[in-house]
């Protein structure tokens, strides 16, 4: 049994039970549609058609048999459908470090969905290291993080730059005011969880200076992080594009340190093993495009 004599049947009856009428629509020899319809009958040792007068007609098991045959048919049909179309009507599972986001993955989901109107886009907005697990679980098909992953299994590429600023209080720094190493690591400090790109970034620079921060306070919440900085209860290191708001209010203060640079890029991961997708290929050069545009425009 197989599908095309399945569908050999079904068009039979669509027919009226006119073999020779079927034989014209599916191209195909009288002879050859009989043969289709007796070898269903053997293989389920079913009467499918029997004589009304002259006319061929359907058998009571041949009725049955309609039903099921048109709803196997039915089924292969919607798997084909789906298969064939997954990329356009599938599903894209996108992870996005808390500042990706937050200040880019809402624009990036909209303008790819011009493009694919039909797929799912299922997002993921965690740290870095909860992004690289989903990647391993295969559990996320594609992240947008900071910084490079750290097993060997994922692949990365670079798309765009980013910086970090140290804000305060202007209680506790002037706007544009440079502090040395020695007057910024005396300060009370507001971070990010270990784990985070921004924290990352943050312990890799005061590392290369060779000393290390242990915060007052750590939040996995910028925003939380921002209104202690405002209330004067520490300083932070912390996206520009995230603190930018809070900056033009003049609601914090953003300085340097002299000799620190808190540049960071952003990176497009996924694993190495997988077969890269249409929709995912078209999703990692809408990505590059933005941030070109985006670049230009500084």
């Amino acid at each position: 049994m197989t599908i095309r004599g399945l569908r050999i049947f079904l068009s039979v009856i669509d027919t009226d039970c006119n073999f020779t009428k079927t034989a014209e629509l599916l191209n195909l020899t009288q002879p050859a549609i009989s043969q289709a319809i007796r070898e269903l009958e053997e293989h389920y040792s079913i009467k499918l058609f029997g004589k009304n007068g002259k006319r061929l007609v359907l058998t009571e098991g041949g009725k049955v048999f309609e039903a099921e045959a048109r709803r196997v048919v039915e089924i292969l049909d919607e798997m084909e459908r789906k298969s064939r179309n997954w990329d356009d009507e599938g599903i894209l599972r996108i992870g996005a470090s808390i500042t990706i986001g937050t200040c880019f993955l809402p624009f990036y989901v909209k303008e790819f969905q011009k493009q694919y109107p039909k797929l799912r886009i299922k997002a993921l907005i965690n740290q870095s290291g909860i992004l690289e697990e989903g990647l391993l679980r295969n559990s996320i098909d594609i992240a947008l993080m900071e910084g490079i992953p750290s097993s060997d299994a994922l692949k990365s590429e670079e798309y765009m730059d980013d910086y970090l600023v140290p804000v305060a209080s202007p209680e506790v720094a002037e706007d544009g005011a440079v502090l040395t190493i020695e007057e910024f690591r005396k300060k009370r400090f507001i971070l990010r969880e270990k784990g985070s790109g921004t924290r990352t970034i943050f312990d890799r620079e005061t590392e290369a200076e060779g000393f290390t921060i242990t915060p007052e306070w750590e939040s996995a919440s910028t925003a939380a992080i921002i209104e202690a900085v405002k209330m004067n209860l520490g300083i932070s290191v912390l996206p520009y594009r995230l603190v930018k708001e809070a900056h033009e209010s003049k609601s914090i203060s953003v300085f340097s340190v002299a000799n620190m640079d808190f540049r960071r890029r952003f990176r497009i991961v996924y694993r190495k093993d997988r077969e890269i997708s249409r929709n995912m290929m078209d999703f990692i050069k809408m990505v590059k495009t933005s941030a070109e545009e985006k670049t230009a425009h500084l």
